[in-house]
């Protein structure tokens, strides 16, 4: 049974790899529009989207509860989205420094 599952999570690590190289294979944001909305339902695509715009206006030292008058997002998320950007991977610090203007 341990064989089977260690081959299993080894065969989900490589398929998260492959999700991420076909990500960085795409050149536009047009192309990474269209590849999302495949991959994702609607659902999916507005909630990494409310959390992108949190990132944004985390960024911008605005409360939690202003953030939740603008976008309508749950102050929980706002908080696991602040805590994510202070603690987390670093990938959402890494994408925003990369993107900001």
């Amino acid at each position: 049974m341990k064989a089977r599952e260690s081959s299993g999570n080894q065969a989900e690590k490589q398929a998260e790899k492959r999700l991420y190289e076909a990500v960085l294979s795409l050149k536009t944001p047009a192309e990474c529009r269209a590849f999302f909305r495949d991959l994702c339902t609607p659902a999916e695509l507005q909630a990494m989207a409310d959390r992108w715009r949190v990132v944004e206006l985390l960024e911008k030292d605005i409360p939690y509860r202003e953030i939740h008058d603008r976008t309508g997002v749950s102050v929980t998320t706002i908080g696991r989205v602040a805590r994510f950007l202070e603690q987390g991977h670093g990938g959402y610090r890494t994408a925003h420094d990369r993107t900001k203007t």
